[in-house]
């Protein structure tokens, strides 16, 4: 082999190991530098992930204990949240038997979230008659009531929307059935539609909760 075959091909070699070592160093760049890992894939169980966590609408509502709440008071824990009232006579009571029995199926391993029924129907769920309603579901089951056009606002950046139609003198409320899931930034992390499986519930809260430590734990490195 000639010498001039002999420099092409050690430059040819050493142009494969920058380039190969430019890869691996961005790859590290990025994993120790903070990028986030892309949200999971949940489509088989309806379960859509926000890659950025979108932010609530600002509100001061009232809650079953009549106390006032606002949107920072949905930090500090995983809360899921559901548009509806107390009076509807099908979806509401079938969603909040599948938040109960997803609750019990949590792994005590992970933070205990709260459910938030936000009312779609102030007029008739006063504090008194959301405590008596979520109270049947469990003590981490909560509800908020108050003006309707902040509870309208609310449910909007749940992605959630709401009509009320009067039929032989009674309201009705057309709502959406979806569960929000907001994070302990006080976020909407996902949203998940229905129908709604317990156990599909349950693993998705624990993936999603442990992308966002991991992306957390990351950011932090």
């Amino acid at each position: 082999m000639n010498r001039s075959v002999q420099v092409t091909l050690f430059a040819l070699f050493l142009l494969v190991v920058l380039i190969f070592g430019l890869v691996v160093g961005r790859q590290v760049f990025l994993v120790d530098g903070g990028e986030p890992t892309p949200a999971p894939d949940l489509a088989e169980m309806n379960t859509y992930v926000y890659d950025q966590p979108r932010p609530l609408a600002e509100f001061t509502l009232t809650n079953e204990n009549g106390e006032t709440v606002t949107r920072d008071s949905l930090r500090g824990q995983w809360t899921f949240a559901f548009v509806g009232y107390t009076n509807c006579p099908d979806i509401c009571p079938a969603a909040m038997a599948n938040l109960r029995r997803t609750d019990k199926l949590l792994s005590n391993e992970l933070p205990q979230p709260d459910y938030l029924l936000v009312s779609a129907d102030p007029e008739h769920d006063t504090p008194q008659q959301l405590k008596a309603y979520t109270g049947f579901f469990g003590e981490n089951f909560h509800g908020l009531t108050g003006d309707l056009e902040t509870l309208r606002a609310l449910a909007t950046s749940l992605s959630a929307v709401f009509v009320h139609r009067q039929v032989d003198g009674e309201l009705l409320v057309d709502h959406s059935g979806h569960f929000a899931l907001i994070n302990p930034d006080g976020q909407l992390a996902a949203l998940i539609q229905p129908p709604h499986n317990p156990e599909h519930l349950a693993e998705a809260f624990e993936r999603i909760y442990q992308w966002a430590k991991a992306n957390r734990e990351n950011a932090r490195s």
